[in-house]
């Protein structure tokens, strides 16, 4: 398996003519990592975030599939996994190439992937599997549920670590260069609730463009990325840039 965590691959500086509403960053050799490891006429699997958002689910599946393509990457099928055919993942899964996890609210995602038995599914999973945003935060063995909408922070009974999909032990928080200044139910997003969730763990927070990716059991983090551990935050990596994630620690 090569695994591929993301903030956001999606460049919305698309060149004239190219009809497609983002390409893929090229930055931190993010196309030709993902190149060098792609296989000629893939078979690929969109994975939904919410099942039962049909229209979202559609374009995103259509969005990604002609940026693989514009990108030189050959795609001999997709499919798109939600809902609709839920009660065929294991057969879907068993017949692709490319797992793509698709970007939305974490626990609604995560919820769907305990229903579809996911984790099972990708446990000897031997192709290419590339996270976006809540899909690369859901790859990690107990995934961190950065509140997100109004009222999660202070709701009791909203879960913050819950069972992911195991198939790493990096938690990814995306969209840093976005986020990083939210206010949720009154306090900052980072220092009044991430911090303080930090204790005894480690979070990296990675910009768009930035991500990691996963060969042979090892982490290398390319790109603009940011530690997060016991209360403190250290950038670790910069743009252009690479480093083992063991090294980091």
């Amino acid at each position: 398996m090569i695994l591929f965590m993301t903030s956001s691959p999606c460049d919305d500086n698309v060149p004239a003519g190219a009809q497609l509403p983002c390409i893929f960053f090229e930055k931190n050799a993010f196309v030709q990592n993902l190149r060098d490891h792609w296989k000629p006429d893939a078979r690929l699997v969109v994975v939904c975030s919410d099942p039962y958002n049909d229209p979202l689910n559609d374009e995103m599946c259509d969005t990604f599939t002609k940026c693989f393509r514009y990108h030189g990457m050959t795609v001999s099928s997709s499919i798109l996994l939600d809902g609709r055919n839920a009660r065929d993942a294991a057969r879907i899964i068993a017949l692709s190439d490319v797992v793509l996890l698709g970007g939305g609210h974490v626990p609604t995602q995560n919820a769907f992937f305990e229903r579809i038995g996911l984790r099972a599914l990708l446990r000897e999973y031997t192709g290419v599997i590339m996270g976006v945003s809540a899909g690369s935060m859901n790859c990690t063995d107990t995934v961190y549920c950065q509140p997100e909408l109004p009222g999660e922070s202070v709701d009791p009974d909203f879960r913050r670590f819950i069972p992911g999909l195991g198939l790493s032990s990096i938690q990814i928080l995306p969209h840093y260069q976005m986020v990083r200044d939210n206010v949720l139910d009154g306090k900052r997003l980072y220092e009044d609730i991430t911090y303080g969730d930090s204790f005894g763990r480690s979070f990296y927070a990675l910009v768009d463009g930035s991500y990691v990716m996963r060969i042979n059991g090892h982490d290398t983090l390319f790109g603009e990325g940011y530690l997060i551990r016991d209360g403190k935050i250290s950038q670790i990596c910069r743009e252009g840039e690479h480093i083992a994630l063991e090294e980091a620690l």
